[in-house]
């Protein structure tokens, strides 16, 4: 009887853990494509090999500011003289019920970075305010987390 019991809890055990282990191979089914939408990054991709539980997707990019706008108090504009580098960041979590047979689509759009100080864009003066108006994107990072772990986490040129 002793051997019964001490083989159910071996087996609920190996049952535990192999899901666990079998979740630890994520990957991307297609390379990541990227499109610039001038400011911004919007990133989409299909994973495998997830497990159970929600995924989150965070997207870094890194590039140039190409083409500034400065602008003064009194709303006159022109063009701005750096290329400063610029990060954005974008992220989503999508819930476990969406992730099937361990696969899950996603898209992840970056957020436009704000508004820049004067000097930093290259304007007439520090009184000025630069817009970043076109960004050359040159490196993305795709970070995926599940169950608080990270379990991708892949960089990639757009």
């Amino acid at each position: 009887m002793r051997k019964g019991f001490i083989a159910v809890v071996a087996l609920l055990l190996f049952g535990l853990i192999v899901p666990t282990a079998l979740a630890a191979n994520v990957h991307f089914i297609k390379c990541p494509t990227s499109t610039d939408n001038g400011t911004n990054l919007t990133t989409s991709s299909k994973l495998a090999g997830l497990g159970n539980g929600d995924v989150k997707i965070t997207v870094s990019a890194t590039g140039r500011a190409e083409k500034i706008t400065c602008t003064n108090k009194g709303g006159n504009q022109a063009p701005g003289q750096n290329k400063p580098r610029v990060a954005t960041v974008g992220q989503t979590t999508i819930p476990s019920n969406q992730v099937k047979n361990g696969s899950v689509t996603f898209s992840v759009t970056t957020v436009g970075p704000g508004l820049l100080d004067g000097k930093t864009a290259g304007c007439p003066n520090s009184n000025w305010t630069g817009r970043i108006d076109d960004v050359s994107f040159s490196s993305a990072t795709v970070k995926v987390e599940q169950g608080g772990s990270v379990v991708l986490n892949k960089t990639f040129s757009p």
